[in-house]
């Protein structure tokens, strides 16, 4: 398998650092607001990327922090505590905020079939790593107190900017455009460990320190929980591309001073979903989560495969005439499952061309959307139905779908009065969406019921419908 690794800038064969095991840390989510759409992109693809691995026989552990504490509204340690602003704003604890909406994600992670990492842990579960990793930073000469904080000093490193080749003083903390100079920091790209002299007069969440009582930064955090679980090294650390900068390149420079060698050898970055107006983001006010998605009469398993046809390399712009066209794909695909036959024994031999071709898509880093097409040349395939529904279940345990179950749902028949009532609902979406002129709508939700044998008609006397069987 190759995989391309943000480090080096290449694609590289996949070697773990111990035969047949993976470590394997993904970056979790601040939990001060619902999850956006974007947001779960990158779990989605971090998700095909564990279940492959698996697929392949590895045994993965897999572990995802929860970032209750320390993140700013400037990655660049600047700005308000983003946990303090949600429980403002809801006028809550910021530990209830936290529960909350770490439930929420979890629960829209189980609609889009993503995988609950094997560990996950709170940063406010780790305080005394945190201290501890920090000390050891500060005895071996990489960080400093300064104005009541405690800061890294990234001219101790020999190269700080680790994934990028861009100008220094373009990237540097504190001359970027809307971030503002911290005074107390011997260099500019220097970063905060631990917070003593907060200015968040009503700052919740504080611990006692050899510094003072305070709380710690963000950047910390993800380098002591992935210690805690997996050691001193990772194979495989994931994320989103706007953390590489400044969030992941702290975490090696902390990480690789405190234990003094190569912390991590496959970075896994997936690029951003956008919208027509620019990335996607809470505090543009462009937030779309999977309960509005399932509002407006899309499942999950929509979106699911919206971003599974895109590369995870590439960024993906969000409409709902693309979600419309993935909800026709997906209906057709169900469609065409349902209708293969349940009797016979699986044909081994035939198999092994189409498995090999499903894995070659995957191999060449990850490329989802040929994954994608290898279902499309099992159906296609000159074998018989039992070995084309075995297949597909195989490589749905990787692309989690739900092909066979989504089939049988949409092939089960339904008592004629609910069936009667859902028809009626989705005619009358549809009729609203044409009134509202949204016409892609309308059309999604005609494709929807033509797959499902139903037929509309307009007339005159308003909308009649056949089921075709």
């Amino acid at each position: 398998m190759e995989l391309y690794n943000s480090l080096t800038r290449k694609k590289e064969e996949f070697i773990p650092l111990e035969p047949g095991k993976v470590k394997m840390y993904t970056c979790g989510p601040t939990v001060y607001h619902y999850a956006h759409i974007g947001n779960l992109r990158s779990y989605i693809m971090e998700d095909v990327l564990e279940k492959y691995l698996r697929y392949l026989g590895y045994d993965v552990k897999r572990v995802m922090n929860i970032t209750d504490v320390g993140h700013l509204s400037s990655d660049a340690d600047t700005g308000e505590d983003k946990m303090l602003k949600g429980a403002k704003r809801e006028h809550k604890t910021v530990m209830e905020i936290a529960q909350f909406y770490t439930d929420a994600f979890f629960q829209d992670c189980e609609k889009l079939h993503i995988k609950r990492p094997d560990i996950v842990e709170p940063a406010t579960n780790c305080i005394g790593d945190f201290i501890q990793m920090i000390q050891g930073l500060l005895d071996k000469g990489y960080a400093y107190v300064a104005g009541g904080n405690v800061y890294f000093d990234t001219s101790k490193l020999k190269e700080y900017y680790v994934f990028n080749k861009q100008d220094q003083e373009d990237l540097a903390v504190g001359v970027r455009e809307g971030v503002e100079e911290d005074t107390n920091k011997r260099n500019k790209t220097d970063f905060v460990l631990w917070f003593t002299k907060s200015k968040f007069e009503d700052q919740e969440l504080k611990w006692d320190s050899p510094w003072g009582v305070g709380y710690p930064g963000w950047h910390i955090e993800c380098s002591c929980i992935s210690s805690r679980y997996l050691g001193d090294t990772l194979d495989i650390h994931c994320g989103g591309i706007d953390n590489a900068f400044p969030h992941h390149t702290n975490e090696i420079a902390q990480s690789e001073a405190y234990f003094g060698h190569k912390w991590c050898n496959y970075w896994f970055h997936v690029h951003h979903l956008n919208t027509t107006s620019g990335k996607m983001s809470k505090s543009k006010g462009e937030f779309l989560t999977v309960s509005l998605l399932e509002e407006k009469g899309y499942d999950p398993m929509v979106y699911r495969l919206f971003c599974l046809q895109s590369h995870y390399r590439k960024s993906l712009v969000f409409s709902y005439e693309g979600m419309d066209n993935a909800a026709a794909t997906y209906q057709k695909l169900l469609q065409r499952i349902g209708a293969l036959g349940k009797e016979g024994t699986v044909d081994e031999q035939g198999a092994e061309p189409l498995r090999a071709g499903f894995r070659a898509a995957l191999d060449n880093d990850l490329n989802t959307s040929l994954a994608i097409t290898a279902l499309y040349d099992v159906l296609k395939a000159d074998v018989n139905d039992a070995t084309k529904r075995a297949l597909l279940a195989e490589f749905d345990t990787v692309l989690s779908l739900g092909l066979l179950e989504g089939a049988e749902k949409a092939a089960a028949p339904q008592p004629a009065a609910s069936l009667d009532a859902e028809i009626e609902q989705m005619i009358e979406q549809r009729q609203q969406a044409r009134k509202n002129k949204d016409f892609a709508t309308a059309d999604r939700i005609r494709d929807e019921l033509k797959a499902r044998g139903i037929l509309l008609e307009d007339t005159p006397q308003g909308v009649k419908w056949t089921l075709q069987r």
